[in-house]
């Protein structure tokens, strides 16, 4: 399976949809996905809004739990990277990124601050 480097500087805001949550690998068991190192695996769902275009959610697999993201929030997505799959008469593109890290807000600027230029 070959990736495919995925350019997010022009996805448009990323928001975090579904908070992060374990990758089950089976679901009748509830065996929780692990990486080649034993570390689990978490899907973030993050909207994606192109200019011009409806909004997306894509679910992206991380290794480890991305700490601080939380549903609503702006997200980063460091190294993301996109997978054709195919698996007998389905098929479809899965998304896995080397990190899932929330936008540090700015304070709030007061009406206050900006009349007097403290901002």
């Amino acid at each position: 399976m070959q990736s495919i480097p995925v350019d997010t500087t022009r996805l448009g805001v990323l928001r975090c949809a579904v908070a992060p949550e374990p990758k089950i690998a089976d679901f009748e068991s509830k065996e929780v996905k692990k990486d080649r190192d034993g570390n689990t695996i978490y899907t973030v769902g993050v909207t994606v809004r192109q200019e011009g275009r409806r909004v997306s959610v894509i679910e992206i697999s991380v290794t480890g739990e991305p700490k601080g993201v939380d549903e609503g929030q702006e997200v980063k997505v460091t190294g993301l990277e996109a997978f054709a799959w195919a698996m007998g008469d389905r098929h479809g593109i899965s998304f896995r990124a080397a990190a899932v890290t929330p936008v540090p807000t700015a304070p709030a600027t007061t009406a206050a601050q900006r009349k007097t230029g403290d901002a």
